[in-house]
């Protein structure tokens, strides 16, 4: 298929502290390759695109931004909130303290995307760790967690490519489905989702009767 042709465009962000392993998640989904956070450091805001065939004849293009997890760059990083539709919230089980700024980076976003909406998922990176016996955040602690913000919880890694697929199919399945509910909505000047044919988006949404039974529970961000 022709990568140049596409219905939907959505935009999605990643977010979490530095080293926790975005831009290594991202060149797994993106690439299929597999690279060291030492070797893949962000600085300010990277760009990865990625297509995706979320049914029969709905192909959606990802624009992913890589945004760094330093304070410095914080200032730049903000700017590219206000036009995300999705975000992964991407902690290093390994370390508490990304978990802990968890929380942070969610009320961060909800506050610079008003009045739109970002939906989300809880993401716990280098699961290969765990059987070394590395784990700084239980399994039970995370999902606790997701589940006050009302989000999807995964864990990945980067390096054995465990749930790497799921964790951004699984968002972007999201997006797509809030799209025919209604609850995520194209709008005039804002580049969070945009639609090659706006027309068609209304006829799909006018003929949804129900969710399919594969896409999973839309969750909303600052309701």
């Amino acid at each position: 298929m022709d990568q140049t042709l596409w219905q939907y465009q959505f935009r999605i962000i990643m977010l979490g502290d530095s080293t926790v392993g975005k831009s290594s998640l991202l060149k797994r989904y993106t690439e299929d390759l597999f690279m060291e956070e030492s070797m893949t450091e962000t600085v300010g805001v990277d760009f990865y695109v990625h297509f995706l065939e979320v049914e029969l004849g709905v192909r959606i293009k990802l624009q992913f931004w890589d945004t760094a997890g330093q304070e410095r760059f914080r200032s730049v990083t903000r700017s590219y909130y206000r036009n995300s539709v999705g975000g992964l919230l991407v902690f290093d089980m390994t370390s508490r303290a990304s978990f802990d700024h968890i929380k942070n980076w969610h009320s961060e976003v909800c506050e610079q995307v008003r009045p739109h909406k970002v939906i989300f998922i809880l993401v716990a990176h280098k699961s290969d760790r765990d059987e070394h016996g590395e784990r700084a955040v239980s399994q039970e602690e995370a999902q606790k967690l997701a589940a006050q913000l009302g989000i999807p919880y995964v864990e990945t890694s980067a390096k054995t490519g465990q749930n790497i697929k799921e964790a951004f199919e699984l968002l972007t399945r999201q997006v797509y489905q809030g799209l025919l509910n209604g609850e995520v909505k194209l709008q005039e000047g804002w580049d969070g989702v945009k639609c090659s044919n706006p027309q068609a988006l209304h006829l799909q949404r006018s003929s949804l009767s129900q969710p399919s039974a594969s896409s999973a529970k839309i969750k909303k961000c600052c309701g």
